[in-house]
């Protein structure tokens, strides 16, 4: 039991299915490493343990009598505090949502449910998810677990931490920018930003939009596997929902034969000397796997037109009311977003949907060529957990709090399903994620090259130094 908060998520379902140990164990020893650990890092809130055991015990019962189980059945989960969640606060790191109770769940939430796994709480995110940093005036900033000085990241800072501290065996989020690409680079862990719709979105104001994505975060290639094939497949509350002609993402466990690009600085963004080196040295050994590495980049002029418009509609959309009956209780990175969104004219937005279309099929001519293209997933490492964001990267400023985040958020905008994998650590120990990107509903080809990059640098076994854990 000592070590039990890393085993792999698959081994601690194994565990419970083969009546090793029990639920309520498992969820037991997650809390009590929350009530030790968190203090430290603050990833976790809307902790409800007497609920988190009560469900763990109608588990255990379930595995005594022979039930047929679900893949996650007696797992602990926590949700991301923007995930709507059926009789859980769900505060969206906001004041004005601090009391809120939903009476329903987001589908990605359902569906973890309904695999078997089970709530023990939610995990931190900025102002109403908005940025790559956890941060909010609720409950305050989420520390990087590897270095408690530093940022997590985000918006799903708050999950990315507890995975990589143990708090939790696997973890949901959602990404528009790179809010699941982001914070697994900075806690060096795993997230799928995948296809459009893979995994759909209920409920949805702009249900055919498709700029922001649910998906899994995990600590290995595996776990990230078996939480995606549960979250995917289609839903007739989603119009663009699709089936799966891959549903369990299996994949070829060598890398083989791969074509990859590598872009290390995707097109010419300014990336910290310290993760270009870092992802340099992981890059340069895919060879020795048998992969064909070439430098080249697509051409992804327009991405930022096309993310920077449609993001700000989306937000206008999802939070424009607040500004108009709410907004001294919004914050200024709250306000300029929605602000954004209000300059928008259709011309626009139409312009907007001609260019990410036109992005689209260069894309698609792209990966022609290459199977997979590489690049960073953030231009910079954790950075002080003081600073709202990075104001120069090697020199260069950035004029708003998105400018450091373009390496995910340009991808984003390509539709393409993209991943962060453990790329290394910096001098100073700080993780780096390396961001693979494949053709449009590919993730298996993704999954392909995470489990050989996993498999031969172990990044991802590097673990922080936190406390061992009294159950």
């Amino acid at each position: 039991m000592a070590d039990i908060h890393y085993w792999t998520a698959r081994e601690q379902a194994a565990a419970i299915r083969n009546r090793e140990i029990s639920s309520e164990e498992l969820v037991h020893a997650h809390l009590s490493r929350i009530e030790q650990i968190d203090p430290m890092i603050n990833a976790m809130v809307t902790v409800q343990p007497e609920h988190a055991l009560e469900l763990a015990r109608k588990a255990d019962a379930r595995t005594m009598s022979g039930e047929s189980l679900g893949p996650l059945h007696g797992l602990p989960i926590a949700h991301k505090d923007t995930l709507e969640t059926a009789g859980l606060r769900t505060t969206h790191g906001s004041p004005i949502f601090s009391d809120n109770i939903p009476t329903r769940s987001q589908l990605v939430v359902e569906r973890t449910h309904a695999a078997g796994a089970i709530p023990i709480g939610k995990t931190n995110v900025p102002e109403l998810g908005l940025g790559s940093h956890t941060v909010n005036p609720l409950f305050g900033a989420t520390r990087n677990p590897y270095d408690r000085t530093r940022s997590a990241g985000g918006s799903s800072g708050g999950a990315a931490a507890a995975l990589a501290a143990g708090l939790i065996p696997i973890a949901d989020g959602s990404d528009t920018g790179g809010s699941l690409r982001n914070p697994a680079s900075f806690n060096n862990i795993l997230g799928i930003r995948s296809s459009a719709s893979r995994v759909p979105t209920w409920p949805n104001k702009a249900a055919w939009g498709y700029l922001s994505v649910k998906g899994p975060l995990a600590r290995n290639v595996g776990d990230l596997q078996l939480l995606l094939s549960v979250m995917s497949g289609p839903d007739p509350r989603s119009p663009i929902s699709f089936e799966d002609d891959n549903p369990l993402f299996e994949y070829e466990r060598s890398a083989r034969g791969l074509k990859i690009a590598w872009a290390p600085d995707l097109g010419g963004l300014p990336v910290d000397p310290d993760v270009t080196a870092t992802l340099a040295a992981t890059v340069g050994a895919l060879p020795s796997m048998g992969c064909h590495l070439e430098q080249a980049c697509p051409d992804l002029s327009g991405a930022d037109e096309v993310f920077l418009t449609l993001r700000a509609w989306q937000l206008e959309l999802s939070y424009g009311p607040l500004l108009d009956t709410q907004r001294s209780a919004l914050g200024p990175n709250a306000i300029w977003n929605i602000q954004q969104g209000r300059t928008l004219t259709g011309h626009d937005i139409g312009r907007a949907e001609i260019l990410r279309t036109e992005l689209f099929h260069r894309m698609r001519a792209f990966f022609d060529d290459y199977d997979l293209l590489l690049a960073p997933v953030s231009q910079v490492a954790p950075f002080p957990i003081e600073w709202n964001y990075p104001t120069t990267i090697d020199g260069e400023a950035m004029n708003t709090y998105l400018d450091w985040m373009k390496s995910a958020y340009l991808i984003s905008a390509t539709g393409c399903p993209a991943m962060s994998v453990p790329g290394g650590f910096t001098p100073t120990g700080l993780p780096v994620g390396l961001q693979i990107i494949g053709p449009h509903r590919n993730e298996a080809r993704l999954l392909q090259l995470a489990h050989a990059i996993e498999t031969a640098t172990e990044f991802g076994q590097r673990r922080p130094h936190l406390p061992p854990t009294h159950i």
